[in-house]
C-alpha cells in the first residue's frame, strides 16, 4: 500500500511540474501589469534603487522581457536584423538567434516580446513573420507570414502584437478581410479556425482571454472596431465601434469584475462594457475621453484604475464601477504603469521611474529616479520579476534591485 501511495505521489509531481513548466510567458504578465510579488521596498535609496546589471548590445527595440526556463528572453534589432537575446539571470549573454528582417522605418527596432513555452518560443516581426523556434538554441521549428498566407497588410508602425497561447492553441491578429484573427496549431503552425472579424487592418494590440464559466473570450482591437470572439470556435460574438485619427489600439484591454476596460490614445480614451455571464453580450457602461493611454497600459487594483493619458497628459484615478475620477496629477510625463506589493511604478517618455503608492485620493510620488542607460524612446513595459524590476531602453536591458 505505502509503495502504490509513493508511486500515485510521483506520479502526481512529475505530472505538476510538467504542468508548469509548460505555463506559457504573458504580455504584461499574468495579470496585465498587476504583479503579485511581495514584500518590495516600499521606498527607494536618495539615488533610486541598486542596479544590479546592465546589458548594453540589444541593438533597437521597444519590448519587453520575459522569464522562462531560468532564463531571459528579450527581442532587439542589430543592422536591421531581428534577434532574439538569451540572457543568465545574472545578465550574461548565453546565446542569440536571428528570426529574420525587423522593422527599419518610422521609429525602428523589434517591437513584440517572445513568447515561451516550455521548449518552444514564439515571435511575431514587425513585418508579419510569425516564427516558431526551440527555446534552448533557436532552432526554427515552423514559420507563418500574415500577409502572404492570411491576407493580412501592415500597418504604418509595424506589426506590434505579441502571441497569446492557450494549451495547444496560439492566437494572433493578421488583419486580413477573411483571415482578421486566427487561431493555429502552436506545434506545427496548422490553422484551427479563422475569423473574418469586421475585416479591418490590426491594431497593434495583443489580445486578451477571458475565462469565463461558459467560455473562454478572446478580446482584441483591430482598426475601428473591438471584438469579442469565441475563443474555441473563432465565431464573433460581439463588436463595439472604437477608433482614433491613427487607428493606433495599442493597449490591451483589462478584465475585471465581469466588466472590459478598452482604451486608446490620440483623445479618444477608454470604454468600460459589462459582459453578459456567457460572453456573448455587452452593454456600455460608461466612456471617460481622459483615460487616452496610447500605449502605456493601466492597471486596476482595488476596484480603481491607474493610468496616464496621451492627449489628456495627467495621471489618473478612476473608480472602476462609476467611471468618476478621484485625482488627477502632472507630477511626471505620461508613460507607462505597472502595479505590485501596493505600489505603482510609473515609467514615463522622459526617462522618469517612479515609485507611487496606490492610492485613490491622491497621487503620491514615494521616489523617483533616472533611467541614464539606454537609448532612444522610453516606450517598453517595464516587467517585476524575482525581487527585481527591469527596464529595456533601446540598447539595454536594466536590472534594478527592489527587494
Amino acid at each position: 500500500m505505502r509503495k502504490k501511495t509513493i508511486l500515485s505521489l510521483f506520479f502526481i509531481l512529475i505530472f505538476t511540474s510538467a504542468s508548469l513548466a509548460q505555463k506559457p510567458t504573458v504580455w504584461r504578465g499574468g495579470n496585465n501589469g498587476v504583479y503579485a510579488e511581495t514584500g518590495l521596498l516600499q521606498a527607494w535609496p536618495e539615488n533610486g534603487p541598486e542596479i544590479l546589471w546592465s546589458y548594453e548590445e540589444l541593438g533597437e527595440g521597444h519590448s519587453s522581457p520575459v522569464f522562462a526556463n531560468d532564463k531571459i528572453y528579450l527581442t532587439g534589432m542589430v543592422d536591421g536584423e531581428g534577434f532574439i537575446f538569451v540572457l543568465s539571470q545574472d545578465g550574461k549573454l548565453l546565446w542569440k538567434k536571428s528570426y529574420g528582417k525587423e522593422f527599419t522605418d518610422s521609429y525602428p527596432g523589434a517591437r513584440s516580446s517572445v513568447v515561451v513555452d516550455g521548449d518552444l518560443m514564439y515571435v511575431y516581426s514587425g513585418y508579419g513573420v510569425l516564427s516558431c523556434m526551440d527555446s534552448g538554441n533557436g532552432d526554427v521549428k515552423w514559420t507563418k507570414n500574415a500577409f502572404e498566407d492570411f491576407d493580412g497588410a501592415n500597418i504604418t508602425w509595424g506589426v506590434t502584437e505579441t502571441v497569446v497561447i492557450d494549451g495547444d492553441i496560439l492566437y494572433f491578429t493578421p488583419g486580413g478581410k477573411k483571415n482578421n484573427v486566427v487561431a493555429l496549431n502552436r506545434f506545427n503552425g496548422d490553422l484551427i479556425w479563422t475569423s473574418a472579424g469586421k475585416g479591418e487592418l490590426s491594431a497593434y494590440c495583443t489580445p486578451l482571454l477571458v475565462e469565463l464559466p461558459a467560455r473562454k473570450l478572446l478580446v482584441t482591437h483591430t482598426a475601428d472596431h473591438i471584438l469579442g470572439l469565441d475563443a474555441k470556435t473563432g465565431q464573433l460574438l460581439w463588436d463595439f465601434p472604437h477608433t482614433n485619427r491613427w487607428k493606433v489600439h495599442a493597449n490591451t484591454p483589462i478584465f475585471y469584475n465581469g466588466g472590459l476596460f478598452c482604451f486608446s490614445g490620440y483623445g479618444q480614451g477608454g470604454v468600460k462594457l459589462n459582459l453578459s455571464e456567457d460572453g456573448s453580450s455587452i452593454t456600455k457602461a460608461w466612456t471617460k475621453t481622459e483615460l487616452d493611454s496610447r500605449m502605456g497600459g493601466m492597471v486596476v487594483v482595488d476596484g480603481y484604475l491607474y493610468g496616464s493619458g496621451d492627449n489628456a497628459r495627467e495621471w489618473r484615478c478612476v473608480d472602476w464601477e462609476t467611471g468618476e475620477e478621484t485625482y488627477a496629477a502632472k507630477d511626471i510625463a505620461k508613460g507607462v504603469t505597472i502595479y505590485a506589493d501596493g505600489m505603482l511604478y510609473c515609467y514615463s517618455e522622459r526617462g522618469e521611474l517612479a515609485l507611487v503608492k496606490a492610492d485613490p485620493k491622491a497621487f503620491e510620488i514615494v521616489s523617483k529616479t533616472k533611467v541614464e542607460l539606454g537609448s532612444a524612446q522610453h516606450w517598453a513595459h517595464p516587467v517585476i520579476n524575482n525581487g527585481r524590476l527591469f527596464v529595456h531602453h533601446g540598447n539595454a536591458l536594466i536590472a534594478y534591485k527592489i527587494k
